[in-house]
């Protein structure tokens, strides 16, 4: 079933860290079928990738949703952090020329950016279903933030190998966490990121870990929509190695995603969707995040997978995601989206 794709370009909000009237832009994509887009009493479901990914990676996952579930499904929506994939390319001279951006990007002004979609016309009217891989997860949760409960217009909200954690939980393992995020950050700043051609970059990254993990038409989204070219003629990634290495250390988004967790899971259905393989996320926290006596309520779905299982089993996520879709109900009562 061929998709129908759409590409926007939207004008976050204003940030503090930039001049009255310079603002960063937000890639996104609308994804539809000729089926999907007459369902108006459909679902509008909205992707958000992992730090270092690009919304294109979601492609392979929302072709097979709207394969399955075309009747329940009205369009998919998917977002490029302001300095990742396309975003970054519009945001280059902004994020590398300003000094108040030594920080790169916070999760919660990506945050604010959708949930600013989230209230444009684009959305008016929809039932909303939003879907989060890792940092996106979390990026998903705070766009709830500062709206009564009865103003979310969601349906539900599907967290896939989310990094929210407790403040609490993540001081009690800090001196595991710590020596890792700084590992993660240094192979980061030093991992290559430019090849002579996109079938050079392709067959570069397919040799090694992650990537050689991966679902080949992930990979192929990587190669085909996450590089960009170059005056000498190579290619590199769209999000620089130094804006992807900033993400890391940026815990506090994290924090109070799980705090926002607690006030809307009681009136929000909550799907956490895990890697079986996994090693990130371990099981106390996973358990924490799900434990009602703190408030946090949510189903669990196990995927076999480590904590890339967008990129490694699509077609599992897909189907997880399709189950969820059919728990929500065609007629299941949610606030639209208004102005």
């Amino acid at each position: 079933m061929p998709l129908e794709i759409a590409s926007f370009v939207f004008d976050c909000p204003q940030s503090v860290q930039d001049a009255p009237g310079c603002l960063l832009k937000m890639s996104a994509k609308r994804y539809r079928t000729p089926e999907s887009s007459r369902n108006s009493a459909g679902l509008s479901l909205l992707f958000t990738h992992c730090v270092g990914g690009h919304k294109e990676q979601w492609e392979p996952v929302i072709e097979r949703i709207l394969e399955l579930r075309h009747s329940e499904v009205r369009e998919a929506w998917a977002f490029d952090w302001q300095n990742h994939g396309d975003s970054a390319v519009l945001n280059h001279e902004i994020l590398n020329s300003t000094p108040s951006r030594v920080y790169g990007v916070s999760a919660f002004e990506w945050s604010e950016a959708i949930a600013g979609f989230i209230s444009s016309p684009h959305m008016r009217g929809r039932r909303i279903l939003p879907v989060g891989h890792s940092a996106g997860a979390g990026t998903m949760v705070l766009t709830a933030r500062n709206k009564p409960l009865r103003d979310i217009p969601y349906a539900a909200l599907v967290l896939i190998e989310p990094t929210v954690i407790p403040r609490e939980l993540f001081y009690l393992s800090v001196e595991d966490r710590v020596p890792t995020m700084e590992f993660v950050v240094t192979a980061t700043t030093s991992r290559r990121e430019r090849w002579r051609s996109r079938e050079d970059a392709h067959s570069w990254l397919g040799r090694r870990i992650p990537w050689d993990s991966w679902d080949p038409r992930v990979l192929r989204t990587l190669s085909e929509h996450g590089l960009m070219e170059m005056s000498d003629g190579g290619v590199a990634i769209k999000c620089d190695r130094r804006q992807e290495a900033l993400c890391y250390p940026d815990v506090e988004p994290h924090f109070t995603a799980a705090q926002e967790l607690g006030r809307i899971s009681g009136t929000i259905p909550v799907h956490f969707i895990w890697g079986d393989e996994s090693p990130l996320v371990p099981q106390f926290v996973q358990d924490a995040l799900a434990d009602g006596s703190d408030g946090r309520k949510a189903s669990v779905t196990k995927v076999q997978g480590g904590h890339m299982v967008v990129q490694e089993q699509p077609d599992k996520i897909a189907d997880a995601i399709c189950g969820i879709i059919d728990s929500v109900g065609r007629h299941t009562h949610v606030p639209q989206s208004k102005l």
